[in-house]
């Protein structure tokens, strides 16, 4: 039976996610906190992020930036979380 988690991403209950997927009291916390839907909502935001912005997740910053976004698109907590400004999203494929 999968673990559920009441996800503050989709403000339901939801299957929970099987390990924490990040180091730390912050992986404990979206571990408790995020179901898998919730996570995968993030990681597309991630690449939107990456991509908007040209992020190397080699460089140290990127890393700090990349966190701000996740508790701010996670938890609704700091000044960052939103999609970019400048962000279009691409049209549908007729």
């Amino acid at each position: 039976m999968a673990r559920m988690v009441q996800c503050v991403v989709l403000k339901r209950e939801a299957k929970g996610l099987d390990a924490p997927p990040h180091p730390g009291e912050l992986g404990r916390r979206i571990y408790e906190n995020v179901s898998r839907e919730g996570w995968q909502r993030w990681l597309e935001r991630l690449t939107m992020i990456i991509n908007e912005y040209g992020l190397s997740t080699a460089d140290p910053r990127t890393l700090e930036l990349i966190e701000q976004h996740m508790v701010g698109f996670l938890f609704g907590e700091g000044e960052l979380g939103q999609a970019p400004e400048q962000f279009r999203p691409p049209r549908a494929k007729k």
